[in-house]
């Protein structure tokens, strides 16, 4: 059975396969392509864009989407095996998920990091434990180490505005914040980019890190996509050379010194002077929500570099592709 809640459920090869199927929907429509199927989507966290792509991809497709806010409009989900539920949490997911797979054609789950113990997260014990459960095809929707359709959005939208991305400059660059923030959207940036091809740098001051396991997933792709992946906490070396400038924020590896380590590098706004610092101005991109004025400036926002609006809107081609894969199958089936 197939899923889709890791980049290494497509690999280079399928990376590639998707965009190409998202292209393909984007210039030409499919009528009907989800009819009659439903989509369960459990939410443990909240959402915008993730949420209303998803249904929008499904209705339009002649489909259905049931979403799902445990905890809010329906039980209070109990992960943790062998515990004595004598809590609030009425409902275990060993008999929600496999209920919700006799309900539903597939199943997407959107849960965020814990932002204690990094290796727990990146473990992503949650997402892991709803896959074996599931007895359809699962979809994260963001998990604690990645945000797999983000980063499929990313590339699509680097692939229309830049060109072949193979060998495009990028630059992955942290970006302050108020609080810590988790892994996923950086990891899966990371992921997608060498999955592609990509000569990718990454800034960040010292203590903020990606994990060193997605780091070595990331370069087992370079070896395949002829990518390339370098490190530095020179933001503006990051930055002068690139097509692409994404900004992201994320926590430090000691979590327990984030507010001071936050407070200590105000000064990595992504500005629209640094995006035209170089010899030819890059394209912003970010993920969104974004803290304007924190993360980043409102001149670069709303600048005509910015491509965020089209980045969140190609998260439905994009989801409708993956739909489209787990749904329907392709041609190498």
């Amino acid at each position: 059975m197939r899923h889709f809640t890791h980049i290494s459920d497509l690999g280079v090869e399928g990376v590639s396969r998707i965009l190409d199927r998202a292209v393909e929907l984007k210039s030409e429509p499919r009528a009907g392509l989800f009819a009659g199927r439903i989509l369960a989507m459990l939410f443990f966290n909240p959402s915008l864009r993730t949420r209303v792509s998803f249904e929008t991809a499904m209705l339009r497709g002649g489909g259905h989407a049931i979403v799902l806010s445990p905890g809010q409009d329906s039980w209070k989900l109990e992960d943790r095996p062998g515990v004595k539920m004598d809590g609030d949490r009425p409902e275990h997911l060993r008999e929600a998920i496999p209920v919700l797979s006799r309900y539903a054609d597939a199943l997407a789950v959107r849960s965020f990091a814990g932002l204690v113990d990094r290796d727990a997260d990146e473990r992503d014990g949650l997402l892991w434990h709803v896959r074996d459960l599931s007895t359809v095809a699962l979809i994260s929707m963001e998990s604690a180490r990645e945000h797999p359709c983000q980063g499929l959005a990313d590339m699509l939208t680097i692939r229309e505005h830049v060109g072949a991305i193979s060998k495009t400059k990028l630059a992955l660059t942290w970006a302050p914040h108020i609080k810590p923030l988790p892994l996923a959207v950086p990891h899966s940036f990371l992921l997608s980019a060498a999955a592609c091809g990509a000569d990718l740098t990454i800034a960040h001051p010292p203590g903020f890190d990606l994990h060193p396991a997605v780091l070595r997933e990331a370069e087992e792709y370079t070896v395949r996509s002829g990518g390339m992946i370098r490190f530095t906490d020179n933001q503006s070396t990051a930055c002068a050379d690139a097509d692409v400038v994404y900004a992201k924020s994320w926590g430090p590896v000691q979590l327990e010194h984030a507010p001071q380590l936050l407070a200590q590098h105000s000064d990595w706004l992504v500005t629209r002077a640094l995006l035209e610092s170089g010899s030819r101005p890059a394209q912003l991109m970010h993920c969104l929500p974004v803290r304007r004025n924190v993360e980043v400036s409102d001149d670069a926002l709303d600048s005509p570099l910015s491509l965020v609006i089209e980045e969140a809107h190609n998260r439905y081609f994009v989801q409708a592709a993956i739909l489209d894969w787990l749904l329907n199958g392709d041609d190498d089936d």
